[in-house]
């Protein structure tokens, strides 16, 4: 059984356990000598491997895919956990709990498909409800799409992931739809559909890689041809209604450098494609943030957002704060202002006083001089 998860390790922790091997290659140091260059696995998270010595001895018998026993210590290296590998051997698939190598949605697939029919059967454009719910009641999509992955490693790469997204994207289309005043039943069913052939493009985990049909065509086609097979299901199913849903899945990766053979053209293609992009992104984040093992309150740098990103809660107060009590010292009394005459050095006042005498002596005289008409 299984005891030491990737989660749970720190530096310095000594390992002995058991993985998955996602990848594995012998590699050339700088020195001129070989090593061996392995991502190690389980339900938790990935780990880096290195083993200094006999790397092309190992290579020979272990291949990506097989379950291994691996002793050996945590490093830390440019800011990720890193394992020094002592001894890597390959183990019996049937000595292992698979579920113990295979990350997992944290909602329950029965019941997010479940909402997700529930969301199209609220479509008031009877064609793309018919369309919708024939797809999703086929047996074999419904199958791969409560268990398959969204991508690799970058966004929802989990079983059951495939189905999280479409359906988080699916409830974004509904109620952003009223907000941007959009044809509803094209947005829920872009969102429906956008990713949905990735049952197609991806194998199945968790070793994911893309499919010969996924490296060929890709899930943008896949899905036009999904909507034309199911489309020809439906009497008097209109080409118009096929032309826009088939706009708003190749469009919706937003540009061509992206993958898009389109750009959206429409409103309702414009939102399929915003909302994907930020459904992908939030929880590229969140996945970040939750796996990154970097002390303090930052992440380590996070290559497919090309940022670091804060770990910490932000603040939040449902109260105020206390105001600060101020100190019972008495407060000084304010100086009081004193008019500007007082404000006259001693040398102005007595320079002022000889001039109202020197004047009243002059008043005097000018009197003394006046004529009794004058006067």
């Amino acid at each position: 059984m299984k005891e030491q998860f990737v989660a749970d390790l720190n530096v310095k922790d000594d390992v002995d356990s058991f993985f998955l091997v996602k990848h594995i290659a012998v590699m050339e140091a700088k020195d001129g000598k070989n090593y061996l260059n392995v991502v190690l696995a389980d339900a938790t998270g990935d780990l880096e491997a290195r083993k200094w010595h006999n790397a092309q001895d190992v290579a020979d018998v272990i291949e990506r895919g097989d379950y291994v026993r691996v002793t050996g210590k945590i490093n830390h290296f440019q800011g990720r956990l890193q394992l020094i590998i002592s001894n890597i051997g390959k183990i019996d698939h049937r000595e292992v709990d698979k579920s113990d190598f295979t990350p997992k949605s944290t909602g329950s697939a029965d019941l997010m498909m479940e909402e997700l029919l529930k969301l199209v059967a609220d479509l008031d454009d009877v064609y793309i409800r018919d369309l919708l719910q024939n797809i999703l009641f086929d047996a074999e999509i419904a199958r791969r799409l409560k268990s398959w992955y969204a991508g690799k490693s970058i966004h929802h790469a989990y079983e059951s992931g495939l189905l999280e997204h479409v359906l988080s994207c699916t409830r974004l289309a509904a109620h952003l739809s009223s907000q941007y005043k959009v044809n509803r039943n094209y947005v829920v069913a872009g969102a429906v559909l956008h990713d949905l052939c990735k049952i197609y493009e991806l194998s199945e985990g968790p070793l994911v890689d893309y499919t010969d049909e996924g490296k060929l065509i890709g899930h943008l086609i896949k899905a036009t041809e999904l909507v034309d097979h199911f489309a020809s299901k439906i009497r008097g199913f209109p080409n118009s209604i096929k032309i826009q849903l088939k706009h708003i899945v190749v469009s919706h990766h937003g540009e061509i450098a992206y993958g898009s053979p389109k750009v959206p053209q429409t409103a309702e293609a414009y939102l399929v494609h915003l909302i994907d992009m930020m459904d992908s992104k939030m929880n590229s984040v969140a996945k970040a943030i939750a796996s990154d093992r970097t002390p303090g309150r930052w992440t380590g740098m996070i290559r497919h957002l090309d940022c670091v990103l804060y770990k910490n809660e932000l603040p939040t107060y449902t109260e105020y704060l206390p105001e600060k009590k101020v100190e019972n010292a008495e407060t000084p009394a304010a100086p009081v202002e004193k008019p500007q005459e007082e404000k006259k050095t001693k040398h102005e006042k007595k320079n002022a006083a000889a001039l109202t005498y020197t004047m009243a002596r002059m008043l005097e005289g000018l009197k003394d001089n006046q004529s009794d008409e004058e006067k």
